[in-house]
C-alpha cells in the first residue's frame, strides 16, 4: 500500500470489527464532520456507533482503497448491522481525518445477471499519470447524462463492451439499457439530479451524486474503471436519503 493515509483508513475501518481503539488516533478529536446521517457528529458519535455493535458481530473487508490528494476512498464488504457493500470517503487535514462520507447498500443475495458480485473484479489502480484525464472524462459523462445528451453515451464505451457489478443489470451497453428499462417498469427509475464529487486514482474514478430511485431521494456512489480512455467496468451503491427528522447530525448527506 503506497500511502500511510490509506493504511490509516483501512485500519480505522477494520477497528469496527476488532474493537481496537488505537486507529481512532487518526481522527482529529476537535474536528470530525460526519455525513452518515445515522451517526451522531464528532468522535463521540463514532464511539457510540462502535459501542452499539454486539461484540464480535461486525466483519470488515476493505477490497479497494484509493487516494486523491487529501481524500481516501474505499470499497468495502461489510457485515455491519447486516450484510452491506459500502463506499467510504475520508478527508484529511493537517495529517488527521476531519470528515467522512459513505454510502451503504444491502449485499445482493446472489451475483448479478452476468455472474459478477457487487465487489469482485480488479482492485489495483494503474495509469496513475491519467488520473485527471480520467476524472475529466467522468465529469463530462455526468454532464451529458444530466443534460440528457444520450446520443453522446456510446462514445464513452468501447463498442458494446462493459462489465457491470450492479446486482440488477447485465453486462454490456445492451444489458445496461435493458436493465434500466426493467427497473423503470418496476417503479424504480434511476434519475441523477446533481454531482457532488468526482474522485480518482489512476484508472479508478468515484462519482458521488444525488437523485431519485423511483420515488425515493437517493445517494448514488458509482465507481468506474477506465481502460484506454473508455468506461470498461462499473460498481455502485445506492442509499435512500432519510427525511431530515431522522438525521442524527445536521451536516447533510453530501
Amino acid at each position: 500500500m503506497s500511502s500511510d493515509r490509506k493504511r490509516e483508513v483501512v485500519d480505522l475501518l477494520k477497528s469496527i470489527e476488532t474493537g481496537d481503539s488505537k486507529p481512532l488516533a487518526s481522527v482529529n478529536p476537535d474536528k470530525y464532520i460526519q455525513h452518515n446521517l445515522a451517526v451522531a457528529d464528532g468522535v463521540a458519535g463514532l464511539r457510540a456507533l462502535f459501542a452499539a455493535l454486539p461484540t464480535g458481530s461486525a466483519k470488515v473487508n476493505t477490497v479497494r482503497v484509493f487516494q486523491d490528494g487529501d481524500y481516501v476512498f474505499t470499497h468495502t464488504d461489510y457485515n455491519f448491522f447486516g450484510l452491506k457493500i459500502g463506499f467510504d470517503i475520508f478527508r484529511f487535514e493537517d495529517g488527521k481525518i476531519v470528515e467522512h462520507w459513505d454510502n451503504l447498500q444491502e449485499t445482493a443475495a446472489k451475483p448479478g445477471p452476468s455472474g459478477h458480485t457487487m465487489i469482485d473484479g480488479p482492485t489495483t489502480a494503474t495509469d496513475l499519470d491519467k488520473t485527471e484525464v480520467n476524472k475529466a472524462l467522468m465529469q463530462s459523462y455526468m454532464d451529458d447524462l444530466l443534460a440528457g445528451r444520450r446520443n453522446k453515451f456510446p462514445g464513452y464505451f468501447e463498442g458494446n463492451n462493459y462489465i457491470q457489478h450492479n446486482p440488477w443489470v447485465a453486462d454490456n451497453l445492451t444489458g445496461l439499457s435493458a436493465g434500466l428499462q426493467t427497473l423503470a417498469q418496476e417503479g424504480k427509475a434511476v434519475k441523477y439530479d446533481r454531482v457532488h464529487m468526482v474522485l480518482g486514482e489512476g484508472n479508478f474514478i468515484l462519482v458521488v451524486a444525488e437523485g431519485g430511485f423511483g420515488d425515493r431521494p437517493t445517494a448514488y456512489y458509482d465507481m468506474y474503471r477506465i481502460q484506454n480512455g473508455k468506461i470498461a467496468e462499473h460498481w455502485d451503491a445506492l442509499e435512500t436519503i432519510p427525511p431530515r427528522a431522522d438525521w442524527k447530525n445536521s451536516n447533510g448527506k453530501f
